[in-house]
């Protein structure tokens, strides 16, 4: 048998096949969306997967606002912040993120960002991530393709 006819092949950013996927959030539950978007945004459903290159989709979220959390969440969660100040700590639940502008995008993106590496490669993905209120994006150029998320595991 010839052992180097078995070579390993590692995507870099000029073999990665990226592609756009919508991604509809209505009545989905937030997390699970989050977590199978950071999958989407990673690459991971893909063969030629590798942990270090941005080899994922790009990734346009709509009907953001109306997705869903489970139990009291809304009310009951608290997302932190620190200003950078002594006693500059600051809450916020899920229901006064969204009352804000652009509250559903500011929240799909925060979850989001929690499931992604926390390094450059991190912040690379997230910006391939587009998040639309309503049905309407504006990203018809690249004819993307509709997936059902509910398919993924």
């Amino acid at each position: 048998m010839d052992t180097l006819s078995y070579k390993t092949i590692s995507a870099n950013k000029e073999t990665a096949t990226k592609e756009w996927v919508v991604v509809d959030a209505t009545d989905q539950v937030v997390g699970r969306l989050g977590a199978k978007v950071a999958k989407l945004l990673r690459g991971k459903y893909k063969p030629n997967f590798t942990p270090h290159v941005d080899c994922g989709d790009n990734v346009i979220i709509i009907n953001a606002s109306k997705v869903k959390f489970t139990g009291k969440k809304w009310t009951d969660k608290i997302y932190l912040r620190y200003t950078g100040y002594p006693g500059g700590q600051r809450e916020m639940t899920p229901a006064a993120l969204m009352a804000k502008p652009n509250g559903a995008e500011k929240l799909m993106k925060k979850v989001v960002k929690g499931m992604l590496p926390k390094n450059r490669l991190g912040d690379k993905l997230l910006g391939n991530l587009y998040v639309y209120e309503g049905s309407e994006h504006t990203h018809e150029a690249q004819s993307p393709k509709v997936i059902d998320i509910n398919s993924l595991k």
